[in-house]
């Protein structure tokens, strides 16, 4: 197992997919920041002045990051004979597969420590965490943990395909069909259960009196929708 964790993280450095990975989250996450400092100095209406609102933002994106490197960095291994070289001195696929986990989540922690440290361009202008330090310390443990879901299930899908080319399609196939059930249930339930419509007057628009809102969900269905 130490052997293989060891070539693994010694191809980690050399990898470019992973240099690009990196390079592109640290660039993504400076033009984020400082757009949120643009409108933040604008004052624009309806945007956010605290760098809380802006920090976590990377938990949309780093899934198609995590996808791509997995696929590139796990599909080499079939389409060079490196996996059958491992199983022929010995190595035992549990233990094959475990190695490949752990420097694919190695390798997606680094990718969110670089968003993390670009995002530190924010702090001049919009200010330390309004989070106290008990609350961001549980935001970045639930950052480590969906960052280990997404390592595991990437994993997974790149040791079952021999094909790199179909693992990349179907990585980021997947990344993005999870990304589209998810915002359709968190759209769902962030429902409200009543709404007020526009009512147009001789005084002018105004809101009209609150009214139960169809787009709802309550009773089982909610609670499919929490779980």
């Amino acid at each position: 197992m130490y052997n293989l964790l060891s070539g693994n993280i010694s191809r980690l450095w050399k990898d470019k997919t992973f240099w690009l990975c990196m390079a592109a989250m640290l660039a993504y996450a400076v033009i984020y920041m400082l757009n949120g400092c643009r409108q933040a100095r604008l004052g624009m209406e309806g945007y956010h002045t605290s760098i809380d609102d802006y920090y976590f933002h990377f938990a949309v994106s780093i899934g198609l990051f995590i996808a791509l490197f997995s696929s590139m960095f796990l599909g080499t291994e079939y389409s060079d004979g490196t996996i059958r070289n491992k199983v022929v001195v010995g190595h035992t696929r549990a233990d094959i597969y475990v190695a490949n986990l752990a420097v694919t989540f190695l390798a997606s922690l680094l990718i969110m420590a670089a968003w993390l440290a670009g995002g530190l361009v924010a702090v001049p202008e919009l200010g330390l965490w309004e989070l106290s330090v008990p609350q961001l310390l549980v935001y970045l443990a639930i950052a480590v943990l969906f960052v280990a879901a997404l390592s595991s299930i990437f994993t997974f899908v790149a040791m079952l395909s021999v094909n790199k080319a179909v693992t990349v399609a179907v990585s980021i196939c997947l990344f993005l069909g999870m990304l589209f059930v998810a915002s359709t249930l968190y759209n769902g339930l962030a429902q409200p259960e009543m709404a007020s419509g526009l009512e147009v007057t001789v005084d002018g628009v105004k809101m009209g009196e609150p009214t139960p809102n169809p787009a709802y969900i309550s009773g089982g269905m909610r609670k499919l929708y929490e779980f």
